[in-house]
């Protein structure tokens, strides 16, 4: 037993390796740039690597292994950022606002990708990540639908370039509109694909519009959980029993995701801890996404491009109005 064990331990160093030195970079150039977040640049470096011929088939293999543990652990701990009571505190219009901003743009971006042709998986991954949370949404449901490895590059780095314009789009905007701090920072938070694209649209109206921005953002992120779970019944129900068993009604992953949002609201966890969680949650993630990115070979990905394109400017259009009108509305 402990020859066989050393012999697996050995097999996972060259995966390990490189997954780590692919998260070190990519968190690094997070810090060296902030609005570049790690996961955008896990996912990017996992292309490349994956891309050249560097890396051997077992290695491969190992990383593909590797990939799905690092992912599902990093969902799990994403939960610990998530305090019930700050979301509540927004008041019942703008949740309710939240919640169906959330469901009408993944709605409509699934109903925009079958219109013009994009392929089902990449709809699919595109509408999660410009409805919630961007990256670290759409790496939670990659693990439940029907997908080619380079929908989830394309998606994330839709998500990257369409956040990236709404930095300098919303405070802009905002200002045309004569939105105040307080609205602006919620209409960013509602809209604005990652967290820290969130923080960076907000800042230019101030730190009480950041803060707003934030816990909005996060109310968004509470909705990861039903709708992946949502989600995994629905292809359950679609995939044809092949191998005699079927997938779970709900991943143990989005339970262990719920059951670190009630620890985190319990407000036991001094903050010390939860600032290890978050690093530990984006450096798990970052591994995740540049072993998927590792899967994607450049050519399928660029052949994807136009239709795409059009479909995350499309959807970014969609959360950007639809979260307008509905705090209008309703906060």
């Amino acid at each position: 037993m402990t020859t066989l064990t050393a012999r697996r331990v050995r097999s996972l160093l060259p995966c390990l390796a490189v997954t780590v030195s692919g998260v070190v970079v990519a968190y690094l150039t997070s810090m060296a740039i902030p609005i570049f977040s790690a996961l955008t640049a896990a996912v990017i470096l996992g292309v490349i690597a994956g891309s050249l011929p560097v890396l051997s088939e077992p290695t491969r293999q190992a990383i593909a292994k590797l990939t799905k543990r690092l992912l599902r652990a990093g969902v799990v701990l994403l939960g610990l950022q998530l305090a019930l009571p700050a979301v509540l505190g927004l008041g019942a219009g703008t949740l309710l606002a939240v919640v169906l901003t959330v469901a009408i743009t993944f709605l409509g971006t699934i109903g925009i990708g079958r219109l013009i042709g994009v392929p089902r998986g990449l709809a699919m991954l595109v509408a999660t990540g410009f409805s919630i949370c961007g990256a670290s949404a759409i790496a939670a449901m990659e693990g439940v639908v029907e997908r080619e490895d380079s929908d989830v590059a394309t998606a994330v780095a839709l998500v990257t370039f369409y956040g990236g314009l709404a930095i300098a789009v919303v405070p802009l905007a905002g200002e045309w509109l004569g939105l105040n701090g307080l609205r602006l920072g919620s209409w960013a938070g509602m809209s604005v694909h990652e967290v820290a694209q969130v923080v960076a649209a907000a800042t230019p109206a101030g730190a009480a519009a950041v803060a707003v921005a934030v816990v909005v953002k996060l109310s968004r992120v509470v909705l990861l959980a039903p709708m992946v779970a949502l989600v995994s019944i629905n292809e359950r129900r679609r995939r044809p029993v092949t191998e005699g068993k079927r997938a779970p009604l709900v991943p143990l992953f989005v339970l262990g995701f719920l059951a670190m949002v009630v620890l985190r609201s319990t407000g036991i966890l001094p903050g010390a801890v939860l600032d290890v969680a978050k690093t530990v949650c984006t450096l798990l993630l970052a591994g995740a996404l540049f072993g998927l990115g590792c899967a994607v070979r450049i050519g399928k990905l660029v052949r994807t491009g136009g239709r795409a394109l059009l479909l995350g400017l499309l959807s970014t259009l969609l959360v950007g109005t639809t979260a307008f009108g509905l705090l209008a509305l309703l906060a």
